[in-house]
């Protein structure tokens, strides 16, 4: 049985929780479940978001390591392309305007939808987590990583999502606190920003 890779999981946890936290339409469909419908609908919203985000980290992190036990060349492009996201992400999140975020339009064109369905249709239907996911983990994945690694960073990736946005349907809405994330949404973002410059930066010498 191959040892649990704890710092592999550590470093995905990590930008697992920057990512979640980060104000996005994620957030605004989960706040619009909990206002329509009550904290049950917004549970229920958090919960389908959390399983369309696990099936992406969960697929990232597979197909991410077959490429890199089979196709070191390949995985290395996939690394490259995955800095250079990686960068980009950072400079979308640091001139980001956490006001824009309110002219979305997250009406949805059937108001007998469940919170479920649109929390999961978020997740799912969103190339962008996709893209974040493969960024991110082509950077901290390695060669014969366990079946337990697996499943542990694509678990890990799905209860963190699920968790915060629980709390947010559950804890947050109605509360100071909610209102002093949206406030401080910026400073989430170029905190966010940073670390991927950070991470990006560190990945590029270790490929040196």
């Amino acid at each position: 049985m191959e040892a649990i890779a704890w710092e592999v999981i550590l470093a995905a946890g990590f930008f697992f929780v920057l990512g979640a936290v980060s104000p996005g339409p994620s957030l605004i469909i989960v706040l619009r479940n909990t206002l329509i419908g009550g904290r049950r609908q917004g549970v229920a919203c958090a919960l389908g978001h959390g399983v369309g985000f696990g099936i992406y980290a969960g697929s990232a992190v597979f197909g991410l390591i077959l490429l890199l036990e089979n196709a070191p060349s390949v995985f290395l492009v996939l690394q490259l392309i995955g800095i250079a996201l990686l960068i980009w992400y950072g400079i979308l999140m640091w001139t980001a305007d956490i006001n824009a975020l309110q002219d979305i339009d997250i009406e949805s064109n059937s108001k007998e939808r469940q919170g479920f369905g649109e929390g999961f249709a978020i997740a799912f239907f969103n190339p962008k987590i996709a893209l974040f996911l493969v960024a991110v983990l082509a950077q901290v994945l390695k060669p014969g990583m366990g079946i337990e690694t697996k499943l542990a960073i694509g678990l890990l990736g799905m209860t963190i999502d699920m968790g915060w946005y629980v709390i947010v349907a559950v804890a947050l809405t109605g509360t100071p606190a909610l209102e002093t994330l949206r406030a401080k949404g910026n400073l989430v973002y170029r905190i966010t920003a940073v670390a991927l410059w950070f991470f990006a930066g560190s990945v590029t010498l270790s490929l040196l």
